[in-house]
């Protein structure tokens, strides 16, 4: 068993790295995008970035890619997904 001094500097070490980490994405431009979040579709970086970029036709053109589903409802997809970049 860790002890309380231990676990605070386990801590603090994680964090050191987290910074670091984040450090180089913005080094590279990169937007991490956790695993979890990667099962929608809408929250891919391809589809993400099209909609940064204020491209909303390749960011659906992405989301059908990525889904085989209908042009109608990608768009709706997109439309959803547009509300949280902005």
């Amino acid at each position: 068993m860790l002890s309380e001094t231990e676990a605070q500097l386990l801590q603090l070490r994680v964090t050191e790295l987290e910074q670091r980490l984040q450090f180089i994405y913005r080094q590279l431009n990169i937007d991490y995008a956790h695993p979890t979040t990667t099962q929608d579709p809408a929250l891919s970086p391809q589809v993400q970035e099209a909609l940064k970029s204020g491209n909303k036709i390749a960011a659906i053109k992405f989301y059908r890619e990525l889904t085989n589903c209908s042009l109608a409802d990608a768009k709706d997809a997109i439309d959803r997904a547009e509300q949280f970049i902005r």
